[in-house]
């Protein structure tokens, strides 16, 4: 792989070269790429870079035929992100934090953007790395405070996390993300990036970094992450598998929403009851994320129809409390 990787990258760098060689100095070159990996992101800005050109401007374009959708299965991209490209005429070095506010100010301006036009999913993480170029490929080099040189890895995790924290406070409609845990930024991000999908494991781990959880404490068996060979998915609650009803103690607000989840389809208004009142985690925030979950579901979706359901029966968020009397659990008041 990485002899292939490798490969790759000469091939496209030898392209870029002949092409900063023909291109006058006013001209532009315009690069269209698409690709759901970072790792393959990674290859092409580090080409584009090592054949002196930079990203004056990005624009993600819906171009792919929508029979390539399977959004159950694969996290296939409905855009291609057109690159606006010109001769780098300086030899500038970045001093990476400088960098850093150039990146995130760049980001979340288009980012901001993107969202009003209605890009979504995977599209959205991918169509931040065309800002972000903009911002650091102006440079030559950049450079930590050490003197050492940034990698374009290190820049494109910095504008995961940027992309992540951006898109969860718009999909949770909160300014702060305050009381909702880690792995349920997680989820929430993978549903929405990724849907039901299954994805290399490289990928998975990248989106877990971003927002600094350790993918493998998830994977054990008794979490909501499966593993099989190098590809990685989120399980929904009705793939939690036997046992998971039974177990007393749950450690983050995806495992107490997959249960209360549950606990709604069986009709168990007393065990949701107690499920919800004695849960460490905020009830306020715990509807937030099932709401969330559910915006960034297609309509259509098991997963999403359930929970639709709980957040139905949900009166209170403070008390934990369902409807009563003519409520969705009339039948079991005694």
């Amino acid at each position: 792989m990485e002899a292939a990787k490798k490969r790759f990258e000469e091939g496209l760098t030898q392209a870029f070269r002949e092409i900063h060689r023909v291109l006058k100095d006013d001209g532009i070159a315009v690069i269209v790429f698409a690709h759901k990996t970072t790792e393959a992101w990674e290859a092409i800005i580090q080409a584009l870079l090592n054949a002196g050109l930079y990203m004056t401007a990005s624009w993600p374009i819906h171009t792919e035929m929508q029979s390539r959708l399977r959004a159950q299965d694969s996290a296939a991209l409905a855009s291609s992100i057109y690159m606006v490209c010109r001769r780098r005429t300086t030899d500038e070095v970045g001093l990476y934090p400088e960098v850093q506010r150039e990146i995130e100010e760049r980001v979340r301006e288009r980012l901001a953007q993107f969202w009003d036009e209605g890009i979504r999913g995977a599209d959205f993480f991918m169509s931040a790395i065309g800002p972000a170029v903009e911002a650091f490929g102006k440079y030559a080099r950049v450079e930590k405070l050490s003197g050492e040189e940034v990698t374009v890895g290190e820049l494109l995790e910095y504008v995961r996390k940027v992309v992540g924290e951006f898109a969860l406070k718009r999909i949770l409609e909160e300014g702060e993300l305050g009381g909702v845990d880690l792995p349920a930024r997680f989820y929430v991000l993978w549903r929405f990036a990724y849907n039901h999908a299954r994805v290399k494991f490289d990928e998975a781990r990248k989106l877990a970094q971003s927002v600094g959880i350790e993918l493998s404490e998830y994977w054990d068996g008794r979490g909501f992450v499966q593993r099989q060979g190098g590809l990685v998915w989120v399980l929904g609650p009705k793939e939690r598998g036997r046992g998971f009803l039974e177990r007393e103690r749950h450690e983050n607000m995806v495992d107490v929403l997959h249960k209360a989840v549950l606990l709604w389809e069986k009709g168990d208004r007393r065990g949701l009851e107690k499920l919800l009142s004695g849960s460490p985690f905020p009830q306020g925030a715990l509807r937030k994320v099932a709401q969330a979950v559910v915006d960034v579901l297609p309509d259509g979706d098991k997963e999403k129809q359930l929970l639709q359901g709980l957040l139905y029966g949900w009166r209170d968020t403070t008390s934990g409390r369902f409807p009563g009397q003519g409520g969705l659990f009339e039948s079991e008041q005694g």
